[in-house]
């Protein structure tokens, strides 16, 4: 699978509650175009040695990509496990489905 679609990508920040408790905020999602593509088998096995189940990779413009942790991809909601800014002005991210991810979209 390597096909162009779109991603929102969901900043975050960390705030302290009304109690102190630090908790993690989304801010306003920035739809960005990219190349959709599927895990490698070896990316598979290196991230499931760590406890993780990667599902995607998305190759997105550096210049679109601000340190989010958080991509929304049809209706679904991923966190982004690892970078990788290659020799080209594109970064790749590798996501995963976790516990605390798995809302669907409000929209």
């Amino acid at each position: 699978m390597d096909r162009s679609d779109i991603i929102e990508l969901i900043p975050t920040t960390t705030a302290p509650d009304e109690y102190g408790v630090k908790k993690t905020v989304e801010g306003e999602p920035r739809v960005v175009m990219c190349q959709v593509r599927s895990i490698t088998r070896t990316e598979f096995f290196e991230a499931g040695r760590n406890g993780l189940n990667p599902e995607f990779q998305f190759n997105v413009f550096g210049g679109d990509y601000d340190g989010e942790t958080l991509v929304r991809y049809k209706g679904k909601q991923y966190a982004v496990y690892r970078t990788y800014f290659g020799r080209t002005d594109t970064v790749e991210l590798y996501v995963v489905r976790k516990g605390g991810t798995n809302a669907q979209s409000n929209d």
